[in-house]
């Protein structure tokens, strides 16, 4: 991945926009630029655009929104937004974080009002970080199912997307002016397009293990569930244009991952009422914290692989969401009538089992405290029968990368913008803080989205 000098180059085609990455972020900053009236080329490497996003569960959270208004929710702004950095305990870029939680409802309603895509709140519990019910999602609720939607939307305004184009290298002036992009067909031939700004959403580093040991390294052994393209792309570029980078520590994490099915399990299993135990049938941390630091914790047990343990009450409202449906289809999900039989299906201690689901028990009738600080009267008391699903925990996504402004324009490390080089998704510095505690749910997709929509409108007024 290089930057090169764009004296002397001559190129095979222009657009005004390039947008390099076919994800929500990409789909959505050229569903903007197309509403705005400007020719867009998305270049995305795969055979067809998926990303990140396609793997994700497709929830985006978003505020005052007329979903959570049919339902009786009370959010704001503000609110969100002292959600997001409470999580990330105040290190989260204050301008940035108001600027997505700004953008959430309208550019929800603007893809529902202009383009056709269906929106749902998720309710039934609140997700990790947020005191209101604020996810949203396509009805289907899968990120597989937002992409083809994204995708649908796309192609009826007649946005240019090429597939099965890698690039590798970006064409600049001296002053760091983005003059174009070559890239690489599957048969191995190469073009050049020219343009008058360029849009990342090629997303993180997840994919590039060197990167990932070098900044996340108690993630360097974990399994990676996210896309094998995100290679630090946005990030080796950047460095070459001078751009500042900012919080490569921070990521998101995975504590509930079907093994060896590879799905995922929903983290409302946990905030319900479910407990892990590892294999010597203990509790090891605080469950009902983020999924995503959680995830270091499973990591450190033996095999790296735990026991989400729950009941029928738990098991039919994760039946509401397809990813676990998909589990139980699989085999993953096992029932017990009761304790000793849960230990022996699963090879568990009993006793220990026994004795780990009755301490729960009485922590939630008043009896005593958890030592790991969890609280435990606030949902129902676990009872027979019982369901459990065997979990590794995963890495997702980076949230380091491009530092940018409030027009989405990656920023030098002078603090000045780069002429036209803008950056959103994974490819940007997210709201997460420098940390994997600093994770709240759906703030991967928050910035894909939100950010994909500043950059485009930013974008648009930059070549019109």
């Amino acid at each position: 991945m290089h930057v090169k000098s764009a004296a002397g180059v001559a190129f095979d085609t222009e657009f005004p926009i390039v947008i390099i990455g076919g994800g929500a972020c990409g789909l959505t900053m050229a569903l903007t630029l197309r509403d705005a009236g400007v020719a867009v080329l998305v270049l995305e490497r795969d055979p067809a655009p998926a990303g990140s996003t396609a793997l994700s569960s497709g929830f985006i959270p978003a505020c005052a929104t007329p979903w959570q208004q049919a339902r009786g929710v009370d959010d704001t702004i503000d609110l969100m937004a002292g959600d997001i950095q409470a999580q990330a305990k105040d290190l989260a870029d204050p301008d940035i974080v108001d600027l997505c939680c700004r953008h959430s409802g309208p550019t929800l309603e603007w893809l529902t009002e202009k383009h056709g895509i269906p929106f749902v709140l998720i309710e039934g519990f609140l997700y990790t970080g947020q005191r209101r019910l604020r996810m949203h999602a396509v009805p289907e609720r899968t990120g597989a199912a937002l992409m083809a939607r994204l995708l649908s939307a796309v192609e009826a305004v007649e946005a240019d997307i090429l597939c099965g184009a890698e690039v590798c290298d970006l064409y600049a002036d001296g002053d760091g002016r983005v003059r174009g992009v070559g890239f690489r067909r599957p048969d191995g031939s190469e073009e050049r397009v020219g343009c008058q700004a360029l849009l990342l959403a090629c997303s993180g580093f997840g994919g590039n293990r060197d990167m990932v040991r070098r900044h996340i390294p108690e993630m360097a052994e974990a399994d990676y569930f996210g896309h094998a393209g995100n290679r630090g792309d946005a990030v080796l570029w950047g460095k070459q244009l001078g751009a500042e980078i900012r919080h490569m520590g921070a990521y998101q994490g995975h504590a509930s991952v079907a093994v060896p099915h590879g799905i995922l399990i929903t983290w409302a299993v946990m905030r319900e009422g479910g407990i892990q135990v590892n294999a010597e049938g203990r509790r090891f941390a605080d469950e009902s914290r983020g999924y995503s630091e959680h995830s270091v914790d499973v990591l450190r047990q033996p095999g790296g692989a735990v026991w989400d343990i729950y009941d029928a009450r738990i098991h039919d409202l994760a039946m509401d969401f397809e990813d676990y449906r998909q589990a139980e289809a699989a085999g993953a999900v096992k029932t017990a009538a009761d304790e000793a039989a849960l230990g022996r299906s699963l090879g568990l201690p009993e006793a220990a089992l026994g004795e780990t689901l009755a301490l729960a028990r009485n922590w939630a009738e008043g009896d005593g405290q958890d030592p790991f600080g969890r609280r435990f009267d606030d949902k129902p008391v676990l009872t027979p029968p019982y369901y459990a699903v065997k979990v590794g925990a995963s890495l997702f996504h980076t949230q380091g990368g491009l530092a940018i402004d409030t027009s989405a324009r990656v920023l030098r490390r002078s603090g000045a913008a780069l002429p036209n080089l803008f950056a959103g998704g994974g490819a940007a510095c997210g709201v997460s803080g420098p940390e994997v505690w600093g994770y709240s749910s759906g703030n991967g997709l928050l910035t894909a989205v939100m950010l994909g929509r500043v950059a485009g409108e930013s974008a648009a007024a930059l070549v019109s």
